[in-house]
């Protein structure tokens, strides 16, 4: 597969993981951690997208900071721009099971979207300008 390829793919995905948090936010009955699920599902691709483009490598992992300081290593706004995004982190695993159940405020689901939304279009615009 060619990698422009494999960048839109991650894209595309993480397109639909942003999707589904909005339209779960508009609903009328709303599941904060599923929508937190997906805002952390959607940033974490969104990096691994621009990693991908750049091929670096990466292990398999749900931590946004750990994606982040990879991507630093290629262009430093990268860190300085998206360090509070690792708030996400916790959302992709801990709150999914019971032991660690947590059940995120309807402020708390708003923020992740916000954070999402501005984590895609920094990624995007980093991709487009080739940085």
């Amino acid at each position: 597969m060619v990698i422009q390829e494999l960048v839109d793919k991650w894209i595309a995905i993480a397109d639909k993981d942003l999707l589904t948090a909005e339209l779960l936010l508009k609903s009328d009955v709303v599941v904060t951690e599923t929508i937190c699920y997906h805002c952390q599902q959607s940033v974490e691709k969104y990096l691994k997208a621009y990693l991908v483009k750049h091929q670096i490598e990466f292990s398999k992992t749900h931590n946004i900071m750990t994606l982040i300081n990879i991507c630093t290593s290629q262009d430093v706004s990268f860190k300085k721009t998206l360090e509070h995004a690792d708030i996400l982190t916790d959302y992709a695993v801990e709150i999914r099971y019971p032991d660690d159940w947590y059940e995120p405020t309807m402020d708390e689901a708003n923020e992740a979207y916000s954070i999402a939304l501005e984590v895609k279009k920094f990624v995007l615009s980093m991709l487009s300008s080739n940085k």
